[in-house]
């Protein structure tokens, strides 16, 4: 077996036997050929992380938020590392004064702030379990993780709290104590009075562990620190248990790697805080950031204001997930067609020079410093002027806006792979390598991964280009489901994550993710179709944003919802003398034959079969979005709720559409 270049083999293949799949070759990243980073001595815990770096750093400005001047957002006003750590004990003391004890359950629920940290750090201290709420997943899901994990006390941002209440009395039997991050209105304290609760303003809460001091516990590395519920695709959240060990290991790593590619964090690294530290993603790049004494600036919880919040405060690292830099990259095709004719020629001239430059090997830096200067500096102004490093996850990222970045943002832009039961960064692209476009990049120095053969969807793990479901063994591998040994069981064999995504090894020791394991339906006439592969192909359509390509064993052909992109289709209605607005044109049978077309010339480029080729199209100008349940807070569809929502429209389409020859 070849060498691939990123990756070291530690164990053999292995051939199916006694219907067990066969897997192939073990392999872990070539930075960790000489054994997995250990951590620092005498770091076991994350508190210890947030302690050692106040004793090291304790005059750096830790966390800020944008000081508001008259209506208006002004600068940045920062908190040093001594100053939250003096905070975090008094929380601490608070907490404890109401009678809750080391390894109780610690809800907080509220946008990033700076309360939301201080909060995460008193549970770290005192040994309990901080279970984060988000209302993403709706206020049945906040009641069902409240009961199922028994919280006792929560953190709450103040215009949460009528959320919460939505979950009395059922959450009552449970918690006793409510803390509101800022005040709390007489109309509200009177409510959970009510149901005999206490409730404190973040003030009011401090106050109360005044002139009191208790003990820390000692804490383990096999300790769990927290419990993040997942948002199934299907049923119930899960709550996933993180121990202290998972993260202090998952930092080694992370720091071994960027020091392998010459890209180390240090203290006056910033990071703009927006994406919900409920998900691990956030909550392990703050972790990080907090290790190395370095500074998080918090956003106003705006969209529409992230780029203002951008400007002023001008990180150095940008975290974003694909529907974030989705806009980014149409705002900036939007400004260059703007722009006028010279404009568009210049910035195109730019971009192809720079772009073959660094196919050619170069590094972004030193593919093209003048087009740089006199075109893709204003890009990245735009990202505050300072960004060296955006790093996507939590979904895949498109070719052609990851292409399209890693040109003009004159920053590395590195795409990631990980689950919150592998405590986010698995496979992370690295810097300057132009092959890894469009993929996950190699495994981070501390796990061990190999690929499992699904024979049903005809995945081999040992062919020239192996393929297979990705498994995973490390110790930043969660330790069980909270209360359900049953679905632990499913997915953790043998101290193998099974992680239901169908990767492809990549010459250079990079990970493709391909396809979703359980994604995969039979047609009428026997053909499988994995489902989530074919949306990947479909998806390159830069006319639409998003699609939905639904079948099943009862119809011998596919038919999808897309969504189309607004832009590209009133381009699109101009050019062909078709009048209306967005919603009449996504109605307009033209405009859905032109569509089809698209997604038809794709299919066929990309060889699909026959009965791949989706048959019919239904276009909604609305994204599949949260609030009507179609997608999850990481953007992965929810294909039963889809169906549901979209059953007459499928009907539909199915009467429709001429049975074709498949």
């Amino acid at each position: 077996m070849e060498q691939r270049k990123y990756l070291v083999e530690v164990e053999q293949a292995k051939e199916a036997i006694d219907g067990k799949p066969s897997t192939g070759p073990v392999y872990r990243s070539l930075f960790a050929k000489d054994g997995f980073p250990p951590p620092v001595p005498g770091l076991e815990s994350c508190w210890d992380i947030f302690r050692m770096s106040v004793e090291k750093y304790p005059n750096n400005p830790m966390l800020g938020r944008r000081e508001i001047v008259n209506g208006k957002a002004g600068n940045y006003v920062w908190q040093t590392y001594k100053q939250v750590y003096d905070t975090v004990v008094q929380v601490g003391n608070s907490i404890r004064s109401c009678g809750v004890e080391p390894g109780a359950k610690c809800g907080i629920y509220g946008a990033n702030c700076a309360e939301w940290v201080m909060s995460m750090e008193a549970c770290n201290a005192h040994g309990l379990y901080c279970v984060p709420l988000y209302d993403t997943l709706g206020a049945d899901a906040v009641k069902f993780i409240i009961c199922h994990s028994e919280v006792s006390i929560a953190f709450v941002e103040e215009k949460k709290i009528t959320e919460l209440l939505k979950t009395f009395p059922n959450s009552t039997q449970y918690m006793k104590t409510i803390v509101s991050f800022g005040k709390v209105a007489s109309k509200e304290r009177e409510e959970i009075e009510k149901f005999g609760l206490a409730v404190y303003s973040w003030d009011e809460f401090l106050k109360l562990g005044e002139n009191k001091q208790y003990e820390l516990p000692v804490k383990k590395k096999e300790d769990i620190c927290t419990i993040m519920y997942t948002s199934g695709t299907t049923g119930d959240p899960k709550g996933v248990m993180i121990s202290n060990d998972s993260i202090v290991t998952l930092l080694a790593g992370v720091k071994r790697l960027l020091e392998s590619v010459n890209e180390a964090l240090t203290s006056t690294d910033v990071y703009l805080s927006y994406l919900p530290l409920a998900h691990i993603f956030d909550r392990v790049i703050e972790e990080l950031f907090i290790q190395h004494g370095a500074s998080i600036g918090f956003w106003r919880g705006d969209v529409k204001l992230l780029l203002e919040d951008i400007g002023e405060l001008k990180p150095s690292i940008f975290c974003a997930v694909p529907r974030v830099l989705d806009r980014v990259y149409s705002g900036l095709q939007q400004k260059v067609s703007r722009g006028g004719f010279l404009t568009k020629t210049l910035f195109n001239l730019a971009y192809s020079h720079k772009f073959s430059s660094m196919k050619k090997g170069f590094a972004h830096d030193e593919a093209s410093p003048i087009c740089d200067k006199i075109v893709f500096n204003k890009v990245r102004q735009g990202l505050g002027g300072n960004v060296r490093l955006i790093l996507s996850g939590a979904a895949p990222l498109s070719n052609h806006v990851e292409a399209f970045l890693r040109v003009v943002s004159c920053a590395h832009v590195l795409q990631g792979y990980g689950l919150t039961e592998t405590c986010a960064g698995t496979f992370v692209s690295l810097p300057n390598e132009l092959p890894m476009l469009g993929t996950v990049g190699p495994p981070v120095p501390n796990v061990d991964v190999f690929l499992e053969s699904v024979p049903e969807m005809g995945y081999d793990a040992l062919s020239s280009t192996p393929r297979g479901e990705i498994c995973i063994r490390g110790k930043t591998v969660f330790a069980g489901y909270y209360k359900r040994e049953d679905l632990t069981k499913e997915v953790l064999i043998d101290g193998w994550f099974h992680t239901g995504d169908i990767g492809e090894w990549q010459s250079d020791g990079s990970m493709k993710i391909i396809d979703r394991k359980k994604n995969i339906f039979k047609l009428s006439q026997g053909e499988y179709v994995a489902v989530e592969n074919l949306e990947n192909i479909y998806s390159l359509v830069s006319d639409i944003d998003s699609i939905w390509v639904y079948g099943n064993s009862f119809e011998s052909f596919l038919v999808a919802v897309a969504n189309p992109n607004q832009q590209a289709l009133e381009h699109w209605a101009q050019e062909h003398g078709i009048s209306g607005n967005f919603k009449s044109l996504c109605e307009n049978p033209e405009a859905k034959k032109f569509i089809l077309g698209e997604l038809t010339k794709i299919g066929k480029e990309k060889k699909l079969k026959g009965f791949e080729l989706v048959k019919d199209v239904h276009l909604d100008p609305e994204p599949f979005d949260m609030e009507r349940d179609l997608i999850t807070p990481t953007y992965k569809k929810k294909r039963p709720q889809l169906l549901k929502y979209y059953q007459n429209v499928i009907d539909n389409m199915y009467k429709s559409a001429s049975k074709p020859n498949a």
